[in-house]
C-alpha cells in the first residue's frame, strides 16, 4: 500500500505558556496517507525555522542557541550522536546520495558555510561570506549548486562539486590561498532573506525563489544570474514552498494565511517567466490566490510543505497546530495535529509503497563525526596518484547481495538433470540446422542481403551525426544566448559608469570646494580634449558606443569559433 509520512520539529515552548502532552518530544513523525497516525517520534530536541533536514536513514536537528547538532537514526528511532561545532548553525541542507550517505550542508553564525561529507567525515569550510548569520540554505536537484541566504538581504550562489573538489580550480587555488568564494551572489532584496527554494528541474532552464522580509519573493534564472519577475506582497513571507511541477509557489504569512504565486497565464499554457514579450515590472498577486485562516486568531505559519502530487499543503503554525489545505479548493481543510510548541520545520518525506521501488545498493548505517583537522579546501596529505588525502576513507553498508542473478547457463551446470527449457532450445536450434542443410543459401543471396544491411548501417550513421549536429548546434545557440545576455550587461555596466562620472562632476563643479571644483573642471577639459580628438578622427560619443558594440561583436565571433574548434 502507498503511505505518504510528514516529519515536524518544534522549538523550546515559551515559559509560561500551555501545558503539552508532549514533554522533551521535539521531532515527530507522522503518517497522513491513507490515515493520521504517528509513526515515531524524538526526544530532547529544539530547532528554529530551517534547522531540519532528513535522508532515507538519519534525521539531523541544529538546536537553538547551542553550536550542536543532533542526530537520529530513522531505522530504531533513537538519537545517535551529538555533534558540537565551533559556532552555532543557523540553517542546514542535505544534497548528494539518496542513500543517506551524502553531504550535510551547515550554515553558520559567522557567515559562512560546512559542508560534512556523512560518509567520510570530511568537512569542507568557506571563510565569511555572508555580513549576518546564514539563515537559510537550498541544493538544487541534481546536487550541483547551492543557494545561501542571510539577514544582510544578500543570497550567494555556490558550486557543490568545486566546493568539494580535492583539487585546485578556478575557484579555489590552494598555492595561491584564494579562499573559496560563491559563484555569484544576488542583492536585489532590502532586507533579511527568509526562505529559498530551487526548482524539481534538472535542466538549463530551472528557475529559484526567495522570500525576504521586505514583502517581496523573486523568482530566479539562477544559471544566468536574472531576475525573472518580482512578486510585491501584502505581508512579509516568513516559509516558501514550490509547487511539484513548478506551477506555483506557496507563501506563509504571520497572520496564517497562505499566498499562492501563479506562475502561468491565466487559461493559458505558457510560462510567463520565460516569455520576453511578457512585461517583467513587479507584480501583486490575486486577491482570490489568498487562502484564509480557519480564525481570526491563526497565529504566524512558521512552514509549509506540499504533498508528492500536490494535491494537499501543510503547514506548521506558531500555536503549534498542523494544519492541513486543499489545493485544489483553496481554503483550510483541518487540522492534523496540535503539539503545543511553535512547530519551526515541516518535512514531507519521499512516499513508500511503489510497486516498483528497487532498494539503493549503499545504506548509511552511522554517520562518521566530522574530523576538525580537515583543510578549507581537503588539500591537506593529498596522494600523488589520485588526488585524495592518504587517510580518506569511506564507511557504508551494503543493502543487497553483492552477487548477482545466476546465468541460465550457471543453473544448468549446478543442475541434477538438463532443464526443460534447455532440451527445448537444443532441439530448436538442431531443427533449423537440419533445415538450413536441406534448402542451403547461396552466395548471390547472401551477398544482397550484406549490401541491404551496409545500406541499412549507413543510413543510421547518417542519422545519428545529423541528430549529433543538431544538439551541437542548440548548445551553440545556447551559449550563444549566455554570451550575449552577458556583453549587455557589460554594455549598460558602462554606461552607467560614465553617466554616473558625468553627474558628480557636475555635482562638484556646482556645490564643490575650490580645490575640487579646479581638479573636476580640469578632468572635463581633459574628457572634452578625448572628445574632441574623437571628432577629429571622425568618430562621436555615439560611435565610440558603435565601436564597442563591433568590439564587443567581434569578441562573441571569436569566441564561437573557438567553441565551434572545440565542437
Amino acid at each position: 500500500m502507498l503511505t505518504e509520512s510528514f516529519l515536524v520539529s518544534v522549538a523550546a515552548p515559551e515559559k509560561g505558556g500551555k501545558n503539552t502532552p508532549y514533554k522533551d518530544i521535539g521531532i515527530h513523525q507522522y503518517q497522513f496517507h491513507p490515515v493520521i497516525s504517528v509513526d515515531s517520534t524524538y526526544k530532547k530536541s529544539s530547532t528554529q525555522p530551517n534547522c531540519l533536514a532528513v535522508t532515507t536513514s538519519h534525521i539531523f536537528a541544529a538546536q537553538t542557541e547551542k553550536a550542536v547538532i543532533h542526530v537520529y537514526n530513522r531505522n530504531n528511532a533513537s538519537q545517535e550522536a551529538v555533534v558540537p561545532f565551533r559556532e552555532r548553525i543557523h540553517s542546514i541542507a542535505t544534497c548528494g546520495d539518496a542513500s543517506g550517505g551524502g553531504v550535510l550542508v551547515l550554515g553558520l553564525q559567522g557567515g559562512g558555510v560546512i559542508l560534512w561529507e556523512l560518509c567520510t567525515g570530511r568537512q569542507v569550510s568557506t571563510p565569511q561570506s555572508h555580513l549576518q548569520p546564514t539563515t537559510c540554505l537550498a541544493v538544487d536537484r541534481t546536487s550541483n549548486f547551492l543557494l545561501s541566504g542571510s539577514p544582510d538581504s544578500t543570497i550567494h550562489f555556490w558550486s557543490i562539486p568545486s566546493l568539494l573538489s580535492f583539487l585546485p580550480s578556478s575557484t579555489h587555488d590552494a598555492s595561491q590561498g584564494q579562499p573559496l568564494s560563491p559563484l555569484r551572489s544576488f542583492s536585489d532584496h532590502r532586507a533579511a532573506i527568509n526562505a529559498l527554494e530551487f526548482g524539481h528541474s534538472s535542466g538549463i532552464a530551472n528557475i529559484a525563489i526567495s522570500a525576504s522580509q521586505d514583502k517581496t519573493c523573486i523568482v530566479w534564472d539562477y544559471l544566468g544570474g536574472i531576475a525573472l519577475h518580482t512578486f510585491l506582497l501584502v505581508s512579509a513571507p516568513l516559509c516558501l514552498t514550490l509547487d511539484p511541477a513548478d506551477r506555483a509557489a506557496y507563501v506563509g504569512y504571520e497572520d496564517g494565511s497562505i499566498q499562492v504565486l501563479k506562475f502561468y497565464i491565466d487559461n493559458s499554457f505558457i510560462h510567463s517567466l520565460h516569455q520576453s514579450d511578457v512585461p517583467s515590472t513587479p507584480s501583486h498577486p490575486a486577491v482570490k490566490d489568498r487562502w484564509l485562516p480557519p480564525s481570526p486568531q491563526s497565529s504566524a505559519t512558521l512552514s509549509i510543505q506540499l504533498s508528492y502530487d500536490g494535491a494537499t499543503l501543510l503547514s506548521g503554525h506558531r500555536d503549534g497546530t498542523v494544519q492541513s489545505w486543499d489545493v485544489a479548493q483553496g481554503r483550510f481543510a483541518t487540522t492534523l495535529a496540535d503539539l503545543s510548541a511553535p512547530v519551526t520545520n515541516l518535512k514531507i518525506l519521499s512516499p513508500t509503497g511503489f510497486p516498483l521501488s528497487s532498494a539503493l545498493p549503499l545504506r548509511l548505517h552511522k554517520v562518521v563525526k566530522p574530523r576538525y583537522e580537515s583543510s578549507a579546501g581537503g588539500y591537506n596529505n593529498l596522494s600523488t596518484s589520485s588526488g585524495l588525502p592518504a587517510n580518506y576513507t569511506l564507511t557504508a553498508q551494503f543493502a543487497t547481495t553483492l552477487s548477482s542473478e545466476p546465468s541460465d547457463f550457471q543453473k544448468s551446470l549446478t543442475s541434477p538433470t538438463f532443464s526443460p527449457s534447455l532440451l527445448d532450445a537444443s532441439i530448436a536450434e538442431l531443427a533449423s540446422l537440419s533445415s538450413a542443410a536441406e534448402d542451403p543459401i547461396g552466395e548471390e543471396d547472401l551477398g544482397e542481403q550484406n549490401t541491404h544491411l551496409l545500406a541499412q548501417l549507413h543510413a543510421a550513421l547518417h542519422t545519428q551525426r545529423e541528430a549529433m549536429s543538431q544538439l551541437l548546434e542548440m548548445d551553440r545557440k545556447v551559449w550563444r544566448m549566455q554570451q550575449e545576455l552577458r556583453i549587455k550587461s557589460e554594455r549598460k555596466r558602462r554606461r552607467r559608469e560614465r553617466k554616473r562620472r558625468e553627474v558628480e562632476r557636475e555635482r562638484i563643479i556646482v556645490n564643490g570646494s575650490k580645490e575640487e571644483k579646479a581638479a573636476a573642471v580640469a578632468e572635463q577639459k581633459k574628457g572634452t580634449i578625448i572628445d574632441k580628438r574623437s571628432v577629429e578622427d571622425g568618430m562621436d560619443v555615439d560611435e565610440e558606443e558603435q565601436a564597442e558594440l563591433e568590439e564587443d561583436e567581434e569578441e562573441l565571433s571569436s569566441d564561437t569559433d573557438e567553441m565551434t574548434e572545440s565542437d
